[in-house]
């Protein structure tokens, strides 16, 4: 998709879980239209690999360490942003883990909610909904400081949080959308817009095991990540300024915006 590569220009964005899929390619997305984007994930070769893929393209992309469980993960990455940038203007919470980590068969062979480890419910929910819940809280302080600021909350389509053996990957996805209503009424009378954006189906991610991805893909049609670009630039853009409280899917974005005409 062909983007202006200036519209973005001085906008910080920060991604979270950006070492791959959704996250990597919203990240490159914003690089493209000119943004300053760290890339925030676990330390590993996997974020050093992202970011010197990105390198090698042209863009100057940073890594930032960042375990979002941790209070004191958290409050050093908000720390660095501070030290290098001084700003924050764009905040994406992406980082997650899927049900593979309690099913790897879970779009072949559903497993009810009764036969999950109270260990799996809790590992994902202190990931996928606590670690949202840290970041945003982390990063909060600065962008009221600044008197503005935006946060994006990535979500899931409503049918998948209903879906038989979706526990609880879809749980942690239905309190996501609820805690992000809740932080756009909260943070609205400092200027700071939050928004959730979801592909709008399955994507191409690594929260598909390569085991059974061809036994997936001939049930469904999967998404490539990519389908988050336009949508993410839109919104870290000086067009979307104003729009807070909102749930935009990203295969129905230019349907969402001809409505809002």
């Amino acid at each position: 998709m062909p983007m202006n590569t200036k519209e973005l220009r001085n906008i910080h964005v920060l991604v979270t879980g950006a070492s791959s899929g959704l996250g990597f390619s919203m990240a490159e997305a914003l690089l493209q239209a000119g943004a300053t984007v760290a890339l925030a994930s676990r330390v590993g070769t996997k974020l050093d690999q992202a970011v010197e893929k990105l390198k090698l393209e042209g863009y100057s992309a940073v890594g930032i360490p960042l375990d979002v469980r941790s209070e004191q993960s958290v409050n050093n990455a908000v720390e660095w942003v501070k030290r290098e940038w001084g700003k924050l203007d764009v905040l994406i919470n992406n980082a997650g883990i899927g049900m593979r980590t309690v099913n790897p068969r879970f779009l072949v062979e559903p497993q009810p909610f009764f036969k999950v480890t109270a260990e799996g419910f809790r590992d994902l929910i202190d990931t996928n909904l606590t670690g949202y819940f840290l970041v945003a809280r982390g990063f909060a302080s600065l962008m009221m400081e600044q008197g503005h600021g935006r946060i994006i909350n990535i979500s899931m389509n409503h049918e998948t949080m209903k879906r038989k053996g979706f526990v609880p990957y879809g749980p942690s996805r239905a309190a996501t959308e609820s805690l992000s209503y809740i932080m756009a009424e909260d943070l609205k009378e400092y200027g700071i817009m939050v928004n959730m954006l979801l592909p709008g189906g399955a994507t191409t991610t690594g929260m598909i095991p390569n085991e059974v991805r061809k036994e997936i893909e001939s049930k469904f049609q999967l998404l490539d990540p990519r389908v988050m670009a336009e949508p993410i630039v839109f919104l870290a853009s000086a067009a979307a300024e104003g729009i807070t409280g909102e749930r935009i899917v990203a295969t129905d974005f230019q349907d969402w915006l001809l409505k809002r005409k």
